[in-house]
């Protein structure tokens, strides 16, 4: 019965989620009238348009990194209010990322240029990329989930030359060494 209404109780985000970001204007989904579960062209008309991306695993990376500050925050907390926590902190930050200033700011970035935010089937893929990294950290050691977020951050270095320490760099503090980098110059 538990089992349940934690179900009921993320749904029911993912469906309010949903209405505020169809609220925003965002588009449902990408503007070809298509879905694909994958799409792996960082600089394309595509990217953050489909249920994931390369950019899911900075995603899944805010799963691990919140699972260990609610926990570590609040330790007595049962775990499915510290799961619909997280969800609530990745809602929040998905809806900061799609407005005006935040999809401005990463134009700026040598990798989104024509950037113009995330559909909402991608927005609710990175929101189910934050679940499985609070499950997946919740199951493993601590030692194993600092070596997830390493591993996931080397592979999107390696792949696209991004990261989510490069993504929060560049968005607050741009480095033209890092810009050049990306770029491939």
């Amino acid at each position: 019965m538990r089992t349940l209404w934690i179900t009921a109780g993320v749904l029911g985000l993912l469906l309010l989620h949903t209405a505020l970001l169809l609220y925003m204007g965002q588009p449902l989904m990408y503007e070809g009238g298509y879905i694909k579960l994958w799409h792996g062209v960082i600089v394309s008309g595509e990217n953050s348009q489909h249920l994931s991306d390369w950019y899911t695993l900075s995603h899944v990376i805010h799963g691990i990194l919140f699972y260990a500050l609610l926990t570590f925050l609040f330790p007595r907390m049962p775990l499915a209010w510290r799961l619909f926590l997280a969800i609530g902190i990745e809602m929040a930050w998905e809806f900061f990322e799609n407005t005006d200033m935040i999809i401005n700011r990463y134009r700026e970035q040598a990798l989104a240029q024509g950037y113009f935010g995330d559909s909402i089937v991608n927005s609710l893929g990175d929101v189910l990329a934050v679940v499985f990294g609070f499950f997946v950290t919740w199951k493993l050691p601590k030692w194993g989930s600092v070596a997830l977020v390493i591993v996931l951050e080397l592979i999107a270095l390696y792949m696209i030359r991004d990261s989510l320490t490069l993504n929060i760099i560049q968005l607050i503090h741009p480095l033209n060494f890092i810009g050049d980098w990306q770029a491939g110059s």
